[in-house]
């Protein structure tokens, strides 16, 4: 029996390419935002605030990546999944740091997630698409 495992993650290189592919993003839609980009484990490794992005996007960026490694889906697809048991919509939304709603998505390789960027301060469409064009690098 194994006692313990080797995890793959991504690195701060990796990192930054994902968080340099993800600004280019939001340029282009010429929203400003705020960019975290985690680790496999949830931890930050980068993050950028752009110019005029508001303060509340701070933590909902980094919230947004933690979210998809605690879970390991995508941010957006947590509303679709719980909206119709009310006691599960009601009670899981006080857990600490979850975000039920788009910007947060997966970086995966050889089909593992090594990481989580997650994006706020445009709506939740542009947020995943911003986010889903950092994640894409790797």
């Amino acid at each position: 029996m194994e006692n313990t495992k080797i995890v793959n993650t991504l690195t701060i290189d990796g990192a930054r390419l994902c968080l340099d592919a993800a600004v280019s993003a939001a340029e282009k839609l010429g929203i400003a935002v705020c960019i975290a980009v985690v680790d496999q484990a949830g931890h930050l490794l980068v993050f950028e605030r752009m110019d005029g992005a508001g303060t509340l996007s701070i933590a909902l960026s980094q919230d947004k990546a933690y979210t998809v490694t605690s879970f390991g889906v995508p941010t957006a697809q947590w509303y679709p999944m719980i909206a119709d048991e009310p006691a599960v919509l009601h009670g899981i939304v006080k857990a600490n740091r979850l975000m039920i709603f788009g910007g947060g998505v997966p970086v995966i390789q050889d089909g593992q997630i090594v990481g989580a960027i997650g994006v706020s301060g445009g709506v939740g469409d542009q947020d995943e698409q911003i986010a889903a064009a950092g994640a894409a690098v790797i």
